[in-house]
């Protein structure tokens, strides 16, 4: 007698969730557009855009807001995926922010552009009329992306008011808007850091070289190992060395530490991060570390 097997990984139903979201957004709303980075939740985020509407084209284009500091690598592998899928890709560029008089540049040894990103941003949102954007963010990340919608709704200033969030029962999600206002869209809300590793590996996705274990020069500030590179500011009493190191997430290069690792292999990724007690952000994001709510303080603003 011929049994059928009903089961479904847990990665089958997030996938499944991931790809109705998609596919509710392209439905509902005219102008959306996918946060692409180059980074792991992005990249996940994209196989997840293809699958939802092959054979034809992802029907959206791709944005990365670009602090110019970003590592090469990362932006290497942008550039090629993009190239390979034929994506429409709008760089949004911190620098010509800040050459226009937009934001001002951070001074001092802490300096870092990625707060600058959220004038960018908006301003990039607002020039180009998109009413849905894309973001990789999970619940699992910080505290302040557990609060977090799928369908997060942004004022005509871009800002974000956590206690005046719209209910989402049965996966029902509220898509109307005013014009000016957009919502930001989540699709890997209920992924954890490992189950993307796991996905990653399940469909043999490609990622950047800097998230496997090689060796670095870096120097620690504040127990996080930062790249020694010419836009990191350093001081002299942080001394260079190298070492072997891998990022857990990638952002910039002022603000991401890395971690010691000999990881080489998703496999050994997963084996890792099951062994680990602390969250990705919270081991290697300097810029989560200025204050309790920093992270809630930016998404206010209109951050990521």
């Amino acid at each position: 007698m011929l049994q059928s097997d009903y089961t479904t990984s847990q990665l089958d139903v997030l996938e499944a969730e991931a790809i109705h979201i998609m596919r509710e957004v392209a439905a509902e709303f005219e102008r959306p557009c996918l946060l692409f980075s180059g980074g792991k939740d992005s990249i996940v985020m994209l196989r997840i855009a293809e699958k939802a509407f092959w054979p034809a084209p992802i029907p959206f284009p791709l944005m990365h807001v670009d602090t110019g500091h970003n590592f090469p690598e990362v932006i290497e592998f942008r550039d090629r995926r993009v190239a390979e899928l034929n994506a429409r890709l709008v760089v949004a560029s911190v620098q010509a922010s800040i050459d226009a008089g937009r934001v001002a540049e951070e001074t001092g040894r802490r300096a870092s552009r990625n707060r600058l990103q959220t004038t960018t941003l908006l301003d990039a949102i607002e020039e180009h009329e998109f009413d849905a954007v894309f973001g990789g963010a999970r619940r699992d990340e910080e505290k302040a992306r557990a609060k977090e919608r799928v369908f997060s709704f942004r004022d005509d200033f871009g800002q974000w008011d956590p206690k005046n969030q719209r209910p989402e029962l049965w996966n029902l999600y509220n898509a109307r808007i005013r014009k000016g206002e957009h919502i930001r869209v989540f699709p890997l809300s209920n992924w954890t850091e490992l189950d993307i590793w796991d996905y990653i590996r399940r469909e043999g996705i490609e990622i950047p070289s800097i998230y496997y274990a090689h060796t670095r020069s870096v120097f620690e500030r504040d127990g996080m190992l930062l790249a020694d590179a010419e836009v990191v500011n350093r001081g002299d009493d942080e001394p260079v060395y190298e070492t072997v190191v891998r990022y857990r997430t990638v952002g910039d290069m002022t603000c991401t530490g890395a971690v010691e690792s000999t990881a080489a292999t998703v496999e050994e990724i997963i084996a890792e991060i099951a062994a680990t007690r602390i969250t990705e952000r919270g081991a290697t994001r300097a810029d989560d570390r200025t204050s309790e709510a920093a992270m809630e303080d930016r998404k206010k603003e209109g951050y990521f």
